[in-house]
């Protein structure tokens, strides 16, 4: 791994990689973090800064103030508490005296809706009803949008379940996630997705290896799974490839399926509550970013301005 030139001094720079191996756990977050930091500390060395030291609060504002004229206020907010994160842990590790970024203020921003494009019903049973499932692609493609609606699975936990997660309780089939923060979560399959699940599991012949991963890579030239799992970029490239297949319209990710069910959930009568533990949300705040109801109401509304 090269490091940005203005960390200079083997403390310095073990500190450095500390940070992201013994401080951060979580891949995405690392993987958010490294770059906004190699980015702001090259931008650094290009205006002159000599070495960590030097950097000051002026330095993090003025480059706060350049992410915002190109990024969301959500990803500029990121970038900043991934520098405030680095420099507290050099702080503690007395690499430097003092955080320059824990004085700096970050954009304003309120969400009371997420950006998420959210499907309605029929563009989602549009998507499923489109996938060819007489190959090993289609059924695990079914499999896995579905698992996402009908389970409200992140895309990461998804892809980290192995084989033996899918698993018969009371006579009905549940799957065993791994959330954020290493959280255990617990979920009964929808009939629909149990159905979808047997039939690629089945299909497949990947039943019996329990500790393989569930959704896995197409081998090139034979069409069959191969035994690595599925990486996150390629699921969501899967995802953009056959909703254009499907003739839908909006440009879909991998967690438009969580955002699709749980909007399903709550028009046809789930409580917020359920809708937040269902998802493994601590809060139901965070539920209701997801919560596209009043999509509908404003839609209805629009369309009384008659001319």
């Amino acid at each position: 791994m090269s490091l940005p030139a203005i960390i200079t001094g083997e403390r310095a720079q073990l500190r450095f990689l500390e940070f992201f191996t013994a401080n951060i756990r979580n891949p995405n977050t690392r993987r958010a973090y490294a770059r906004a930091v190699n980015e702001f500390l090259t931008w650094c060395h290009a205006v002159g800064v000599p070495d960590l030291v030097a950097v000051a609060p002026l330095h993090v504002a003025t480059w706060i103030e350049l992410q915002t004229q190109t990024l969301a206020a959500p990803s500029v907010k990121q970038r900043l508490a991934a520098l405030r994160h680095l420099f507290d842990w050099l702080v503690v590790g007395q690499v430097v005296p003092h955080n320059p970024a824990a004085s700096v203020r970050g954009p304003s921003h309120t969400a009371r809706t997420g950006k998420t494009p959210v499907l309605d019903p029929y563009e989602a049973r549009q998507l499923l009803d489109s996938l060819d499932i007489s190959t090993p692609a289609g059924l695990r493609d079914r499999a896995l949008i579905a698992l996402m609606v009908f389970s409200f699975a992140r895309i990461g936990a998804a892809l980290a379940m192995r084989v033996e997660d899918v698993y018969t309780q009371n006579r009905r089939l549940w799957l065993r996630l791994r959330e954020k923060g290493g959280k255990q979560h617990a979920m009964p399959c929808h009939h629909l997705l149990e159905e979808y699940l047997h039939g690629y599991l089945e299909g497949t012949g990947i039943k019996g290896d329990l500790k393989g991963p569930l959704f896995r890579t197409i081998q090139r030239g034979t069409g069959q799974l191969s035994p690595l799992v599925l990486p996150q970029a390629n699921a969501h490239a899967m995802v953009r490839r056959r909703a254009l297949a499907a003739g839908l319209k909006s440009l879909i990710g991998n967690h438009t399926f969580r955002a699709t069910g749980i909007t399903a959930y709550l028009k046809n009568g789930g409580t917020l509550e359920n809708a937040a533990a269902m998802a493994n949300h601590a809060s139901t705040r965070t539920t209701q970013l997801y919560d596209r109801r009043q999509d509908d109401i404003s839609l209805d509304e629009v369309e009384r301005i008659r001319l």
